[in-house]
């Protein structure tokens, strides 16, 4: 029996935490584009690739930013993840399109990605899409999906007492 080696991705999901104390300072350049890169190689319904990264680092952005959520926890780097609601594949039945999964599945690559070059995350869901399409000034085809919050910990900056917490598999898990 072939042995199966995954211990390192499962080391990297489990350490991974939504970071909500940051220290302030942004990125490297070259961690950045590995995160990027991450969110490049995602997976997307017919390879579509609708997702667009925003950037946001410049004083002016990120006050942006804290207009409209309170969940920057001082991050001096946050992605902004889109998509082309124009270059959606719609599924059948016709009650479904790729556009959210997708841009979904580009900021987990993301967030994991980030984590493995020593950089913290904060998954952001707290604000209104719309409103931030519409500060950043995005096209009118764009839909805001989340904003992701990059940098390192803070002084207490750490994972929150029950991040380990976990309910058994069976919990969550059926076999049919």
């Amino acid at each position: 029996m072939q042995k199966i080696f995954a211990m390192d991705f499962l080391k990297l999901a489990q350490d991974r935490y939504s970071c909500k104390k940051m220290n302030g300072e942004k990125v490297t350049r070259e961690q950045l584009n590995v995160i990027l890169e991450a969110g490049r190689w995602a997976p997307t319904a017919k390879n579509l690739q609708e997702q667009h990264i925003y950037v946001i680092e410049s004083a002016e952005g990120l006050a942006k930013v804290d207009a409209l959520t309170p969940c920057r926890y001082n991050a001096a780097t946050v992605l902004m993840v889109a998509w082309d609601s124009a270059n959606v594949y719609t599924y059948p039945g016709g009650k479904r399109e790729s556009g959210a999964e997708d841009a979904t599945i580009v900021a987990t690559h993301m967030m994991l990605a980030a984590k493995s070059v020593g950089v913290e995350s904060c998954w952001v869901n707290c604000f209104d899409p719309d409103k931030a399409a519409e500060i950043f000034e995005l096209p009118q085809n764009e839909r805001v999906l989340m904003l992701l919050d990059l940098g390192y910990p803070a002084e207490g900056g750490t994972p929150l007492a029950n991040h380990a917490s976990r309910k058994p598999l069976d919990a969550t898990v059926t076999h049919i």
